[in-house]
């Protein structure tokens, strides 16, 4: 452990396992996945409720705009945190942190979530001041840890926290102006969408991998390449391209070559050969919406599927659908439980599949926006509810001996 002396050094971060003080602050996927899951929840039901008449939600923000930033920069980035906060040791080698210092991080999530709920009582720029502290803070936190570990092939994944920070920082600004948020939604979508594609490139052909070579069998997955890299440069132009100008040609070529590139890059990885394991399907499953996701985009540019469908799709699908499966995954496999899906964990995995098919249709079928918003916002929560069930003992608990 570090001495007194080197704790006191400037900008000093404390690192490791913490020993003492509640379970929940020892490992960065704990406090986050819970915290994260159980906002899942809140803002989809007070947004519900709010499109049923019954509050007034987001204040000057409006409902639509709060619903949107909660789920972007509330929700996801919970999750996001405590992927990364765990993920990134891994990566480095170096020691998680933990106790006080995460507690902090967490407390700064909340209080820009309390700050949102509440903007017009501290008025709009206390609350988007307050609300654009956290994702800077984990930025700094990570970029620390990469740097010190010299993980140079690891900046992308700061790029893409970097582009998050200024997504929320330019949602505030546009809502302050009286303007609307569309190109930062688009930026922190796009951003999420590329760290599926660069994560998931890493995790899921490996996971495949090493589950088929239990077994005994050589059919593995394609190791990464240049395939890989094109298909994600191409992916990424996609999404610059979507940011920036929906509508134009040039994104629907650029949606529609993504889209073939990552529905080979996803068969190349042979989801079929993980069933019946429910936990590895299921990351196959998430990924084959970021192919859906792209066709999305470059249909919408030609006008065939409305903005908030590609939205959606992306969303729901490519971000969510990923986030919960590796929620499930991560948190089994580092609190010492067996990496196999229980039912409970699969109905979450069917909930938020069903959920991310269901929302899209909203828009392409008015006559059943409706039904359709409640079976997709029920299914949400039920896929969120799932978990907290399932997980939320296991995260506040200590990790299983090993045997």
């Amino acid at each position: 452990m570090d001495g007194p002396k080197v704790a006191e050094r400037p900008g000093y971060v404390p690192r490791g396992l913490a020993r003492t003080g509640p379970v929940l602050f020892s490992y960065g996927f704990r406090p986050f996945f819970l915290g994260g899951s159980i906002w899942a929840i809140a803002a989809m039901t007070l947004w519900i409720v709010a499109l049923a008449g019954h509050i007034e939600l987001g204040g000057s923000y409006g409902a639509h705009a709060w619903h949107a930033h909660e789920m972007l920069f509330g929700f996801a980035s919970a999750v996001l945190a405590g992927f990364l906060l765990t993920a990134v040791p891994n990566w480095t080698g170096r020691l998680p942190v933990s106790g006080r210092p995460l507690a902090g991080l967490l407390g700064l999530w909340v209080a820009g979530r309390i700050a949102l709920l509440l903007p017009d009582t501290i008025g709009l720029p206390t609350a988007a001041a307050i609300d654009s502290l956290f994702l800077p803070a984990l930025l700094i936190i990570c970029a620390r840890e990469v740097i010190a570990g010299r993980k140079w092939k690891d900046l992308k994944v700061l790029g893409a926290l970097l582009a998050l920070s200024v997504a929320n920082a330019c949602f505030h600004i546009a809502i302050i102006d009286g303007d609307h948020a569309h190109v930062a939604m688009r930026l922190g979508i796009s951003a999420y969408v590329a760290l599926v594609t660069i994560v998931g490139g890493r995790i899921l052909p490996s996971f495949t991998r090493n589950w088929l070579n239990r077994l005994g069998r050589t059919d593995f997955p394609v190791p990464y390449n240049r395939f890989d890299m094109i298909a994600i440069l191409a992916g990424i132009t996609a999404l610059a391209a979507w940011t920036l100008v929906p509508d134009h040609r040039i994104t629907a070529v650029a949606g529609l070559g993504a889209a073939l590139l990552h529905t080979v890059r996803l068969a190349r990885w042979r989801g079929w050969a993980t069933y019946p394991e429910m936990l590895l399907v299921v990351l196959h499953v998430a990924y084959a919406f970021v192919p859906l996701g792209f066709a999305a985009i470059g249909f919408g540019a030609l006008g065939f599927v409305e903005e908030h469908s590609v939205m959606h799709v992306l969303t729901v699908g490519a971000i969510a659908s990923m986030m919960l499966a590796v929620m499930t995954r991560a948190s089994r496999g580092h609190t010492g439980h067996p990496l196999s899906a229980s039912r409970l964990t699969t109905a979450s995995y069917g909930a938020i599949v069903l959920s991310a098919l269901l929302r899209p249709l909203a828009e392409m079928l008015p006559e059943a926006a409706t039904s359709l918003y409640a079976a997709s916002g029920g299914l949400w929560i039920t896929a969120f509810a799932l978990f907290c069930l399932e997980y939320g003992p296991i995260l506040l608990h200590k990790r299983r001996a090993l045997r």
